[in-house]
């Protein structure tokens, strides 16, 4: 039994398909299945039900795999031990990151951090908040990057910055002619584009104009993305939310529809998650510095006049 096999049997149980099992190991399909099969043929039992589509785990492969997951868990902590003891800046890190956070974070501070650190390996997964939470707990990510909520408290938290919400309002709305919008205005729009259930950026939104049921105010497109209601807005169809990261990487026509909000202004706190027992603090301080040197001063306090939501 190798370490290897191991990380190829929790790949198989990640994707549910060999292939992509494969894929993500870097190895050819063939190699993976051989690998599993004499893994199978050591422990004298059938770890997964290849009649199935997708496949599944047998019950004892579920045993397995868990142990699995633990003996990695162990063995990634052994090298990271190590790593903090030598300050090393080098080998990987896996973080996972809202999708409302990374398109206007990641080109940032991403790019100089990987030149400044070449030995550094960082692999990044849009997750929403709960899969931040469950990817930590089973190991399968080192740090998150999410907006602060309840329910947090048995990860290690650290404050990246605060991010101001802003309006986006086409030119059509009736909205477009305020200069500053008050939550109450929102909350009365039949033109609202919203994320789908599961992003903590709608319920917060939802929070914030107090919508008692969010379904009324809302257009039907449910699965959008941030940029697909940017651009409904463009195209002259109501209105969304954008953070303040997003609203610097706009043209200056784009900028015409931007709206801020009235005192006080509806504010998210970004922070960094890890396990507690998370062993690697030189990286981490190194990263959260590379994140907070990247954005405007002004966004590292709560200013006066914003309320976190």
């Amino acid at each position: 039994m190798t370490l290897q096999q191991l990380e190829y049997i929790l790949a198989v149980d990640r994707y549910r398909h060999f292939g992509k099992a494969a894929d993500a190991c870097n190895v050819t399909q063939p190699t993976l299945s051989a690998m599993i099969g004499k893994l199978e043929e050591e422990l004298n039992a059938k770890l997964f039900d290849r009649n199935r589509q997708p496949i599944c785990p047998t019950p004892v492969g579920e045993q397995v795999i868990r142990q699995a997951r633990e003996i990695l868990k162990q063995t990634d902590g052994i090298k990271d031990i190590v790593a903090e003891e030598k300050q090393s800046l080098g080998g990987i890190f896996r973080v996972g990151i809202l999708p409302t956070i990374a398109p206007y974070l990641l080109p940032r501070f991403f790019p100089q951090l990987m030149k400044k650190y070449p030995a550094l390996d960082i692999r990044v997964r849009e997750m929403k908040t709960h899969e931040i939470k469950e990817a930590l707990l089973q190991g399968d990510i080192d740090a998150g990057i999410l907006a602060t909520i309840e329910g947090l408290e048995e990860y290690m938290q650290t404050t990246l910055f605060y991010e101001k919400y802003q309006g986006y309002v086409s030119r059509e709305d009736v909205l477009f002619s305020k200069e500053i919008l008050r939550t109450s205005d929102v909350a009365s729009s039949k033109d609202l584009w919203l994320l789908d259930e599961g992003h903590c950026f709608r319920d917060q939104m939802v929070r914030v104009c107090q919508m008692k049921s969010s379904q009324s105010s809302q257009l039907a497109y449910n699965l959008g993305s941030m940029e697909t209601f940017m651009r409904m807005v463009e195209s002259g169809i109501g209105i969304t939310f954008i953070p303040e990261l997003a609203v610097m990487q706009l043209t200056d026509t784009q900028k015409e529809l931007v709206r801020p909000f009235a005192i006080p202004v509806p504010t998210r706190q970004l922070i960094l998650i890890t396990n507690k027992h998370f062993i690697r603090q030189s990286l981490l301080e190194v990263f959260v510095k590379e994140i907070q040197d990247s954005v405007p001063k002004n966004m590292l306090k709560l200013g006066a006049g914003q309320a976190l939501v």
